[in-house]
């Protein structure tokens, strides 16, 4: 009885997730006019670092942030400070649909360097999850001389950036709080940000008209991640995953009335393979655990 509240809890708070999303995607094509990749993770990094130090501030938790990681905290900004500029880059030049639709192929790559990075081994079962992965792949770009751009190239780039992200991220919570983590995030990236953006001596400061938007890129990626984690520690990654595909339609219909896009069917198509594939992996995970455990009670008795 109390399983079903829990599973409606994450669903609200999956809102949250898809809304900031959408949110930052929007008002990062809106800023990227005027302001460059470099810049504006500048200034989200920025934004990011004021509320994450009132936060731990207000509620005395600087004790929680540490320094034993510091070296796996800064290589694990590293690979998110890279994929979020590529991702900048890609929403300013494609459509917004298919930069999300690549985007979910981030867990695939995540089956695909999980045994260099975690040790994990690569079955027959996550082999095929990538294959059908890829094959979503090629329907969203489908790749020609004429359809393959930078865009399209940045866009696959950032989700092989984010699962390492993801897969550094998973090895330091077994060690530091989410505090910690979101501190060093904002703080070290806010640092590569000015020296990037700097490095040619000028950084555009932001006016009347793009203060808004990255005021909303840095509070809707903190919210996005916040929803996201809080989902996922009240349901399954198997509820929560296909709660979270509704984000390709949702920026498929605000990219059509907001910039003039065009709904490509196509993509929508790749997209439900790639959440699909995704989709089989985590119940075929969850029923490998299921079995190894029910073998490890078997032992016992």
């Amino acid at each position: 009885m109390t399983e079903t509240p829990q599973v409606l809890k994450a669903a609200l708070w999956m809102l949250g997730t898809i809304a900031s999303f959408s949110a930052m995607a929007v008002a990062g094509r809106q800023v990227s006019f005027a302001l460059d990749t470099f810049e504006i993770m500048t200034y989200r990094s920025l934004v990011g670092l004021i509320v994450v130090w009132t936060a731990l501030t207000v509620t005395r938790r600087w004790s929680q942030v540490s320094t034993r990681n510091w070296k796996t905290q800064v290589f694990r900004n590293i690979t998110h400070f890279t994929g979020q500029n590529l991702w900048f880059f890609a929403i300013a030049s494609v459509p917004l649909a298919q930069v999300f639709a690549l985007e979910f192929t981030s867990p695939l790559w995540v089956v695909l360097l999980s045994p260099l990075f975690l040790g994990e081994q690569l079955t027959r079962t996550r082999l095929a999850t990538v294959v059908i992965g890829f094959v979503g792949i090629l329907i969203v770009t489908r790749p020609t001389p004429e359809t393959i751009n930078i865009g399209i190239m940045t866009a696959a780039s950032a989700a092989i950036f984010f699962a390492l992200t993801n897969m550094i991220t998973k090895r330091l919570t077994r060690t530091e709080t989410v505090a910690s983590i979101m501190f060093w995030l904002t703080g070290t990236q806010l640092i590569f940000g000015l020296i990037s953006a700097g490095h040619d001596g000028y950084i555009a400061l932001p006016d009347a008209t793009t203060a808004p938007y990255l005021v909303v890129i840095g509070v809707a990626g903190l919210m996005a991640h916040f929803c996201l984690t809080t989902a996922l520690s009240l349901a399954p990654a198997s509820v929560v995953t296909p709660i979270d595909f509704a984000r390709l339609p949702v920026i498929a219909v605000l990219g059509m009335l907001l910039f003039n896009e065009a709904i490509d069917p196509f993509v929508i198509l790749g997209g439900a393979i790639i959440f699909a594939a995704n989709y089989f992996g985590l119940v075929m995970e969850r029923r490998r655990r299921r079995i190894a455990a029910t073998q490890v009670n078997a032992t016992n008795l």
